[in-house]
């Protein structure tokens, strides 16, 4: 079943024609940055399949890797929205909270567990993964 999301002011809507099974916590410090949180909910999405319309805007940041990862966000109330890397290949990373129906997917896999905040416990049979991948 696609996905259909929007921001918090509803401008902006996501639209992913892929389904998703499983989703990513990522506890990396841009992630916990761009959510306001300790950490960000994600999933990888084809690039082919993801449909963004309304106000955006993009914020480019040099990671410790050395690479740019764009964030893109709403441009009237500041949601996340997605982040592109060239480390995703085809796909890019969505950001899950802007989704009612994530709620309810499994977290599979944790990345950068070595920046976890210590108040925030191992999520049950999820992978636990202490950087990104290669």
């Amino acid at each position: 079943m696609p996905h259909k999301g929007h921001c918090l002011c509803g401008q902006t809507t996501i639209e992913l024609a892929s389904t998703h099974a499983e989703q990513i916590v990522c506890h990396c410090t841009d992630c916990r940055e761009t959510s306001g949180s300790a950490f960000s909910t994600n999933v990888l999405a084809p690039k082919k399949d993801v449909k963004i319309t309304g106000p955006v805007k993009e914020y480019n940041i040099k990671v410790p890797s050395g690479n740019t990862v764009t964030r893109v966000f709403c441009g009237n109330c500041g949601s996340a929205i997605t982040h592109l890397s060239v480390v995703f290949g085809d796909a890019q990373a969505i950001q899950t909270g802007n989704f009612a129906e994530f709620a309810k997917v499994p977290i599979t896999t944790e990345l950068f567990v070595k920046d976890r905040w210590t108040g925030v416990a191992p999520i049950a049979g999820a992978a636990q993964v202490q950087a990104m991948p290669s």
